[in-house]
């Protein structure tokens, strides 16, 4: 058995030229699945929302969501793609557990949209993507395999099927292979992620959720020497996050080329990214078209989208997020470096929204990119899932309102975090709130004065600098809970400075 010796990410973009291709998944947010009536609530329990058309059963005939259809051409237009005049929908034949019907109807020769772009940004520079189609389909069911310390098959002691997502529309956007980005590679397979999230949640057709499984990614890979044809490539199936597909390009290419530097082949297969490893594990051997036996879908008509209603849906396209993103840019008075931070942290919309509920730009990026970001950073969790924009927003009206300092804000966000409740029943709770009895703060400060004489003097001989002495103190005696700004104030004023 040959010894393959690891290589460093660096010496594998030394020797091999990697291709990227990506296949992306996107559930629908439709009200009803595919080709039935049945509703595609999250989280439902297992197998209640079926029936006959979904589980394939004999006598059923599946009809057209027109809604999925509309929403599949909205993201065919918004990726600059050609909406087919005619396509059809075909059966692809392949056996799991999770098929009810054993064949997903989904489109194979003649799909709805082809030949599109997206162009994106990556350290400075925009790349542009082709996509070859976009295609629609319906999703499979679920598998849970239990008894084991993974949760797959192998050491697992039964399986159960969910098939509540068996119908759901899936529309499958599958791009051509990006050549030419070099250790770019992975970055550019993240930014591309991103920017297609953000171009779908735009057009309101998906939640997009990769935790919940609404968007899934396949990542290609394959490495070539330079000069040399392309190089086998493999599928890593299901990455769930966009910091997983970046991690899985890197991880591929560091695998494959340790293989061919070992002097073995790539086997094309599908792999599976385990996050915690960061490695990819094999799968299955790779099908090619002709193993699924596709053929066209008896019981459906073909599609024959309106020339007239594809117009009226490209004219009512929004903004593109790479506008709107500009656009904020300007409004917010951001560097193009303090955008990209916004940008890489994931919190262009969070600021948005943040500043929707009042807060100020200023004020919504302070929270979103300080202290929000490091305790994100800190726990490995996305940004958004620590608080919501209108708890942001709630904080820092107490700030403004003089409710807060920013010290004691910080430890209500805290309180916040934590689930203890709104910024206002935190700050309650733990009796936070600025001190701004007069009464209360005058006698802080005659103790004060009283304890340090000598500092009083030189307060009053002009020294208004040794304030800080003073001012301290009553920030001490006040437990923090003073406005140190007032304080000094009522420190300057007592001493006829």
């Amino acid at each position: 058995m040959t010894t393959i010796a690891p290589l460093s990410y660096e010496q594998a973009i030394e020797r091999y030229e990697p291709v990227i291709g990506l296949e992306t998944h996107v559930e629908l947010g439709t009200r009803t699945k595919m080709f039935c009536a049945c509703p595609t609530d999250f989280g439902a329990e297992p197998n209640t929302q079926v029936c006959p058309v979904c589980l394939g059963l004999p006598g059923s005939l599946p009809v057209a969501n027109r809604a999925a259809i509309e929403a599949t051409i909205r993201i065919g237009l918004a990726l600059n793609c050609t909406i087919a005049s005619w396509s059809r929908f075909a059966r692809k034949n392949y056996f799991y557990p999770d098929m009810p019907k054993d064949f997903q109807t989904s489109q194979y020769d003649e799909p709805l949209c082809v030949d599109g772009w997206l162009d994106v940004e990556v350290e400075g520079e925009l790349v542009r993507v082709e996509i070859e189609r976009v295609h629609l389909e319906e999703d499979t069911g679920k598998t849970l395999h239990l008894g084991g310390a993974t949760g797959r098959i192998h050491g697992a002691t039964e399986s159960l099927v969910d098939y509540n997502r068996a119908g759901i529309p899936l529309v499958e956007i599958v791009t051509r292979p990006v050549p030419g980005t070099g250790s770019r590679a992975p970055l550019v397979a993240r930014a591309y992620v991103t920017e297609l999230r953000d171009v779908i949640r735009t057009l309101g057709v998906s939640d997009v959720r990769m935790e919940q499984g609404s968007l899934r990614c396949d990542v290609n890979v394959s490495l070539n020497r330079p000069g040399q044809e392309w190089g086998t490539r493999t599928e890593t199936k299901n990455v769930n996050s966009l910091r997983s597909v970046e991690r899985a390009v890197r991880s591929e290419i560091m695998r494959q080329a340790a293989v061919l530097d070992s002097g073995d082949r790539i086997v094309q297969e599908t792999r599976h990214f385990s996050e915690d490893t960061g490695d990819t594990r094999p799968g299955r051997s790779k099908e090619t078209a002709t193993d699924y036996r596709y053929f066209p879908e008896p019981d459906l008509v073909p599609l024959a989208p309106d020339a007239a209603w594809v117009a009226e849906l490209k004219a009512a396209l929004p903004e593109s997020p790479r506008l709107h993103r500009r656009r904020l840019q300007e409004a917010w008075g951001l560097s193009d470096h303090d955008m990209q931070s916004v940008l890489n942290a994931g919190a262009v919309e969070l600021i948005e929204a943040t500043i929707a509920a009042g807060a100020s730009p200023d004020a919504a990026r302070k929270w979103w990119m300080g202290e929000l970001a490091r305790r994100a950073n800190e726990t490995g969790t996305e940004l958004s899932s620590l608080t919501s924009p209108e708890q942001v927003a709630a904080l820092q009206r107490l700030v403004d309102e003089g409710k807060l300092t920013d010290k004691l804000a910080r430890t209500v966000l805290e309180g916040v975090v934590a689930g203890e409740g709104t910024p206002a029943e935190v700050m309650a709770a733990r009796g936070l709130e600025v001190v701004s009895d007069t009464g209360a703060l005058t006698a802080a400060i005659d103790e004060a004065i009283a304890a340090n004489p000598a500092v009083a003097d030189k307060v009053r001989g002009g020294q208004v600098a040794a304030a800080g002495v003073l001012i301290g103190a009553v920030m001490k005696a006040t437990k923090g809970q003073a406005d140190a700004k007032t304080v000094r104030e009522l420190i300057l004023g007592r001493l006829g400075s």
